[in-house]
């Protein structure tokens, strides 16, 4: 199995690499298609070889020496932690070049927006596979180059500004996170995170901890994103094209909240625990803003852009997921993963369905999509009027769908926080968390009824616009089937990251 993690990384940078030859641009669309959907079996592969009875073992394992002088190391490993992060990263990676064949953004061409797929592919699956500090910052900055030129060269507005914007604030974040890395490898020895994982701090002064954890908290919030680090995210969403913001949405703002379970809570334990109020608050407040920016967004008159109001919705979501990694606690914890992968299923087919939206209309503003010649989808495209309500409706976390049960499991761990955290504040977190539930209700319902119903002052549009089509119901079927499989079976998940989540906080 350590062969198929190996391939697994390999495949997609053999495949931006040969986007370097001199190939047609239609024939580079589809061989990344084919990389895309090698690399997806591979983690179908690699998940039906895991040892499920043991997943908070690693497993998968490469362990070789690769600079003796720092002690840096080719270390790879997955566990049910990682698992579910590389599958949802190859299935979206997949079903954007899938989509891209066929709907290829305005650019410079196919053969360069492939290469760039794969090598972004390249780092989002290696941050998830990688278990050394140096490795994994390396492969932090891998994504951000790709996807700064997915924005500039492919993405529609302000798009320079947007990119410049994006890599500014993650390359200052990764700047800040590495020389936390680089504290915790000096005091400690290593930069091996199984052993720093297993040694829970020991070796680590209190004062190490603290600064340490400052530093990877802040360079890991702003990939979150998380409140008030945010800012960089609706503008990159409103510019990107489809491919990227499914992508950043969907994979990248994993990275940080992975991060954060990954390094800051095993290894940096004593630091972690002083800041987690802050975290907390930090979210608690984030999801509120999230969901009123997006109320506003969404009322009439505002000029509101669907892409970023949808934009501002992750900072809401994203929100939930950094409360239940405040929290300490495993059924907060678990919350948090649950979350993740339910969100970039979500989000990936929210963005989908408005790419396509906006491809049809040329506009994703909503006065215009709810006016007299706007969309009214369900009398115009039925199909993708009901795939948007759908997404509308597991975003606001109807039971019974994936957007449910991390929110759920994130607001219960801020009810009984872990042992040395205050309890009333972190109920009071609670509480904001549920009043960001009604309002992301209300302004979701409010899109839905003005895209998909259209103005009921004005006369409803008559012409037809092209329905769902068959590239599009192949791209996004399988996200909303297991937006549906994740919600009514929430063990498929949780019974993967619970072990892992309880040996990385020292309880199990």
């Amino acid at each position: 199995m350590n062969a198929v993690l190996i391939a697994l990384l390999v495949l997609p940078l053999l495949g931006a690499a040969l986007m370097l030859a001199p190939i047609g641009e239609k024939q580079a669309l589809r061989l990344g298609t084919t990389v895309t959907g090698g690399t997806l079996l591979l983690t179908i592969a690699l998940a039906a070889g895991f040892d499920h009875d043991a997943p908070s073992r690693m497993q998968a394992v490469t362990d070789v020496s690769w600079i003796p002088a720092l002690d840096v190391r080719l270390h790879l490993g997955v566990d049910g932690i990682s698992l579910p992060l590389l599958v949802l990263t190859a299935l979206l990676t997949f079903l954007c070049a899938v989509y891209s064949v066929k709907k290829l953004p305005a650019g410079p061409g196919g053969r360069a927006f492939t290469g760039l797929l794969l090598l972004l592919e390249t780092g989002m699956l290696a941050t998830f596979a990688v278990l050394d500090l140096v490795l994994f910052f390396l492969a932090f900055e891998i994504v951000l180059i790709p996807m700064y030129f997915l924005i500039s060269r492919w993405g529609s507005g302000k798009k320079v500004a947007a990119a410049n914007r994006f890599i500014l604030y993650t390359l200052l974040g990764s700047a800040v996170m590495l020389l936390g890395f680089l504290l915790i490898g000096v005091k400690a020895g290593t930069f091996d995170m199984v052993k720093l994982a297993d040694a829970h701090g020991s070796g680590l002064s209190h004062t190490t901890q603290l600064i340490a954890a400052l530093a990877i908290l802040v360079g890991l919030a702003v990939k979150a994103p998380a409140w008030p680090l945010h800012s960089w995210l609706p503008d990159a969403h409103t510019a990107a094209p489809t491919a990227g913001s499914v992508l950043l949405a969907g994979v990248m703002l994993k990275m940080g909240t992975y991060g954060l379970v990954r390094v800051l809570l095993p290894i940096v334990p004593d630091g972690t625990a002083t800041y987690a109020p802050y975290l907390g608050a930090f979210a608690a407040v984030g999801i509120v803003y999230g969901s009123l920016a997006c109320l506003a967004l969404s009322r009439t008159g505002a000029k509101g852009d669907l892409k970023r109001l949808i934009a501002y919705s992750s900072v809401g979501h994203m929100g939930f997921v950094l409360l239940g990694i405040a929290s300490l606690t495993p059924t907060g914890v678990n919350g948090a993963l649950f979350a993740n992968i339910a969100h970039g299923l979500i989000t990936g087919l929210l963005f989908f369905v408005v790419g396509a939206v906006k491809d049809r209309y040329g506009t994703a503003d909503l006065d215009t999509l709810a006016g007299a010649t706007g969309a009214a989808l369900y009398g115009r495209a039925p199909r993708i009027g009901a795939l948007l309500a759908f997404a509308a409706v597991a975003s606001l976390g109807l039971p019974g769908l994936a957007g449910f049960w991390g929110e759920l499991l994130a607001m219960y761990g801020a009810f009984d926080p872990a042992a040395g955290l205050s309890r009333p504040a972190f109920v009071t977190y609670m509480v904001l968390g549920g009043l960001g539930t009604l309002l992301t209700a209300a302004y979701l319902l409010v899109v839905v009824r003005r895209v998909c119903m259209g103005d009921p002052k004005q006369p409803a549009p008559v012409a037809e616009v092209a329905d769902l089509q068959g590239y599009e119901a192949a791209s996004w079927t399988p996200l909303a089937a297991l937006t549906l499989v994740a919600g009514l079976w929430p063990a498929l998940l949780l019974g993967l990251s619970d072990p892992a989540v309880k040996h990385l906080l020292g309880s199990g």
